[in-house]
């Protein structure tokens, strides 16, 4: 089968009955991740001049290793599957590309060889592969992590395996997915003295992906694993209430409603999980010839507006623990903000929203609105 994406022609496996065989070599759905990560390279390649060398460790068809090489980065495509390794070097022909397609362990080949830029989007989770990227990654390390299940809550004790924390299935379910991965993956850069950074981060669709900018010092990692910590969460009124530390401190009953049903996640990455300023750049740098350059477009406006408090509310799930009728998001905002509080959407679905307001004090800054 025959695919056009970013100005790359792709030979991929025709798609299976139940769309499973094709997409172990090429999946259309993460079109949009494959985009914004070529336009990310752009904006990083300003950021940080030196950088050249650009390795997609899972690269299968090849097209993201491929997409890469064509807007000018020194790029290797590893897999340990020996059809993905003959498929990506047809498509690097297909295309003129100069990469260099091997079949390798992965990890074996990061634990050899040094690379500026390191991909990770394998199937699943990407812990195994993270110590090996941290090992030996001199500046930006891309991560995609499909196991949303395990990192929201959902397969609590799945979870708890691949990450080392305790991720709870809350209405911001979502973000509990992203704060868990940065503090897994801070955890294992730790290891070899490198802090990382989130300069982007988003949770689209059944995936979240981070790209995390590496300094190589003790120090930075020690700031990164100081930005850890834990959220107390309560069932009843839907209160919660952020502490930083590796050790936990947890709430025992709630300060809003005295409920003593409290959930505790962590540890979580607690601080921005965006450079807005940097996602600003990488707007800029989406042409609109990408197919999901609209898509792309309103996913930036959302982050780069996005406050960094360290969960989100969702709307109509507060309205409905009150009993009341949801208004336009808008205007709930607009009250917030009169009342003196920071406000703004979330990425995570139109109805969810930060503020630096508590649950209770959103309610009085709302509730007026929401009965009238």
């Amino acid at each position: 089968m025959r695919v056009t994406e970013g100005g790359i022609d792709l030979e991929v496996p025709a798609e299976s009955t139940e769309g499973v065989e094709a997409s172990v070599f090429y999946n259309p759905r993460q079109e949009l991740n494959r985009d914004l990560t070529i336009a990310l390279l752009r904006a990083y390649r300003e950021r940080e001049p030196r950088a050249e060398s650009y390795l997609d460790a899972m690269t299968a068809s090849g097209i993201r290793g491929i997409r890469a090489a064509a807007d000018g980065w020194d790029v290797t495509c590893c897999d340990r599957d020996e059809e993905a390794v003959e498929l990506a070097r047809e498509n690097c022909e297909r295309n003129d590309c100069d990469a260099s397609v091997v079949r390798r362990n992965a990890n074996a080949l990061m634990h050899e060889k040094p690379f500026d830029v390191i991909d990770l989007d394998p199937f699943g989770t990407p812990m195994p592969y993270a110590d090996a990227a941290f090992s030996n990654c001199r500046d930006l390390v891309c991560v995609t992590a499909t196991d949303t299940a395990p990192l929201c809550g959902a397969h609590l004790n799945s979870g708890i395996r691949s990450y080392s924390a305790v991720p709870r299935n809350t209405e911001y379910h979502p973000e509990m997915g992203v704060r868990i991965l940065c503090s897994a993956l801070a955890r294992s850069a730790a290891r070899f003295d490198v802090g990382v950074t989130p300069i982007l981060t988003h949770a689209t669709s059944h995936y979240v992906r981070t790209y995390l900018e590496l300094e190589h010092k003790a120090t930075a990692a020690d700031a990164a694993i100081e930005t850890l910590g834990y959220v107390s969460h309560c069932e009843d009124c839907l209160y919660r209430e952020p502490s930083r530390g590796l050790i936990a401190d947890p709430l025992e009953s709630c300060p809003h409603c005295g409920g003593e049903r409290i959930l505790v996640a962590g540890p979580l990455w607690i601080g921005p999980v965006c450079d807005r300023a940097f996602v600003a750049d990488v707007r800029e740098a989406v042409p609109d010839s990408f197919e999901t350059a609209t898509k792309i477009d309103r996913l930036l406006a959302d982050l780069e507006a996005e406050l960094d408090e360290p969960t989100h509310y969702d709307q109509h799930k507060l309205c409905k623990q009150w009993g009341l009728p949801a208004n336009s998001m808008a205007d709930f905002l607009a009250d917030l903000r009169d009342a003196g509080y920071e406000a703004s959407t979330a990425h995570y679905s139109g109805t969810t929203f930060k503020t630096n307001a508590s649950v209770d004090e959103i309610r009085a800054a709302t509730e007026g609105n929401l009965t009238g």
